[in-house]
């Protein structure tokens, strides 16, 4: 069933045009991520397929009730019901007052209660925490109607869409499939587009130079050889009139099937900028930052009771944990080097927060980085063309960024100082999926000690080797990757739910054995009691393993 129906939109800003597309429809099986660079007009295009703003030009029809998520709009109802609020862990009424991640689940939860058959959704997964990102996937995968979301969260985008729309130049195209298919086709793409332009500057050279060769041979029939008299080189131009008529009509058809090629345009150039391995001063130490007996409390709220962790020289760790867990809690602990944590004398920590506090906004992006790189000026340019920062760009002040610039500019500064343990505090929010992916490809090929405080599970399972989770007021240590735990994990919690199912049904048994106390003989009564405490020494240690 058609939800959406729109032809030959247009829409602009001031002299800027922003989209312009000839068709796009949306049927109510569609589930499409809706992807481009930060600016391209993913959010534009959202808007307008809601009716929110109109275009320029074009005609759009939505011909169903949708509910809209958006992280700057709050939401139409403050108030949702109890069993709606009890899945989403979340309180049943609105406030101004709840944090991001609990303002997030409120609005998607209250979306998902009102059962409209199409959902749009503006980065739904900003603010959550890894639990109510899972959450939030696992309830859209149970949605029946269709799904329009904008994200940069690629693992997010693999699970939950079957189409991916990217907004480029002001253009649009569909792909089908998740995330991955659609970087597949794109890669693809590139490459046929490669293999069409060198085709089509093959044939144009080898055009180009028979007309040459022709355009040669036609001049030199007008040439008479030096040694001819007059009279002779009247009569040999003569002679080569003919000739050079048919050469002249070879060259026009030739500049003819130049003209009627079909011209292919250059594939835009992914550029790899090679650079070397950032290898910060190595620590010669085995265990160089441990923490022991650690204890924190706010307001009377215990945050850790006696928590513990070690961390290793190279180790390349990603700190778990709900929102409001402690994770950046730890960290400025840490930082403050509190009594209960040993910190080795040579480490030097760069410390990346949200705040961008070591950036200087009045001077360039290059003398910000500058300012405390061990590396030489053309090393920095190098980094910084990697995060697409090129030529005149180094230039502009940090006042005049966006909030994912900021990010960049404050990453390259931390990586380029002579930092050996880097901690980064949710380092990829504002980063479209481009500057993610190279920010994700620095941190992996980083030689230091690396912390990570994230909720993006991709970045997570391409860097992290140390899993460190606080659950409980305590810090759990997992030695391997981010699947590895999981797996770790699902077995815990497989074999949790096993124990539950036969905790219960021994908990049944014992309730019928009491029962049928009341009503038993003597002598039954003595097989009774003797099958009540078997059954409750079972039951006694299962309790145990839990």
């Amino acid at each position: 069933m058609l939800l959406i129906e729109s032809q030959d939109v247009q829409i602009s800003f001031g002299h800027r045009m922003v989209l312009k597309y000839n068709q796009l429809n949306v049927d109510d099986k569609d589930r499409i991520g809706i992807v481009g660079v930060n600016g391209s007009g993913k959010s534009t295009l959202m808007k307008l397929l809601s009716k929110k703003i109109e275009p320029d030009e074009g005609n759009i029809q939505l011909y169903s009730k949708f509910s809209y998520i958006s992280q700057l709009e709050k939401p139409i109802n403050q108030t949702i019901n109890d069993e709606v609020a009890s899945r989403f862990k979340i309180s049943k009424n609105w406030s101004d007052t709840m944090s991001g991640g609990e303002k997030t689940r409120f609005k998607l939860a209250q979306a998902l209660s009102l059962k409209k058959p199409l959902i749009f959704a503006d980065e739904p997964t900003s603010h959550l925490d890894m639990e109510g990102i899972e959450l939030l996937e696992k309830h859209l995968k149970t949605f029946k109607g269709a799904l329009l979301i904008i994200s940069h969260d690629r693992m997010f985008l693999d699970h939950l869409c079957n189409k991916i729309l990217e907004v480029e130049n002001g253009k649009i195209k569909m792909y089908t499939g998740n995330y991955s298919d659609y970087e597949i086709q794109k890669k693809k793409e590139v490459q046929s587009q490669w293999l069409a332009y060198e085709q089509y500057q093959k044939e144009k050279n080898r055009l180009k130079t028979t007309l040459e060769k022709t355009q040669g041979k036609s001049n030199g029939i007008n040439r008479s050889p030096k040694r001819m008299g007059n009279a002779e080189a009247r009569l040999h131009k003569m002679g080569g009139q003919k000739a050079k008529k048919n050469l002249d009509k070879t060259v026009k058809s030739i500049q003819s099937r130049i003209e009627a090629l079909d011209h292919k345009s250059k594939p835009k150039e992914e550029e790899t900028i090679a650079i070397d391995p950032i290898q910060p001063e190595n620590l010669h130490k085995k265990i160089i930052i441990k923490g022991q007996w650690i204890k924190k409390e706010f307001d009377n709220k215990v945050v850790f009771n006696n928590a513990k962790f070690n961390i290793y020289n190279g180790d390349k760790v990603a700190i778990l944990g709900a929102n409001g867990s402690g994770k950046t809690t730890l960290v400025k602990m840490m930082l403050n080097e509190c009594a209960c944590f040993k910190i080795s004398p040579k480490v030097k920590i760069g410390y990346y927060s949200q705040a961008f506090e070591g950036l200087n906004n009045e001077t360039s992006i290059l003398d910000n980085v500058m300012e405390r790189s061990i590396q030489s000026e053309t090393f920095v340019r190098t980094l910084l063309a990697r995060l697409l920062f090129k030529k005149e760009d180094v230039y502009k002040k940090v006042k005049v960024l966006s909030g994912g610039e900021r990010v960049k500019v404050a990453l390259a500064k931390i990586l380029l100082s002579d930092s050996n343990v880097l901690i980064l505090d949710e380092p990829t929010n504002y980063l479209d999926i481009p500057s993610f992916i190279q920010i994700e490809k620095l941190l992996m090929a980083y030689k230091g000690t690396l912390i990570l405080i994230t909720h993006d599970r991709q970045l997570i399972t391409h860097t992290a080797n140390h899993i460190m989770v606080i659950e409980n007021k305590k810090i759990k240590s997992y030695r391997g990757t981010y699947k590895a735990y999981l797996e770790v994990n699902h077995n815990k919690t497989n074999k949790n739910k096993a124990l539950e199912e036969e905790i219960l049904v021994l908990q049944n048994r014992i309730s019928e054995i009491i029962g049928k106390m009341s009503m038993a003989s003597e002598e039954e009564m003595k097989l009774l009691d003797q099958e009540y405490y078997n059954v409750l020494g079972q039951l006694q240690i299962l309790k145990k393993e839990q």
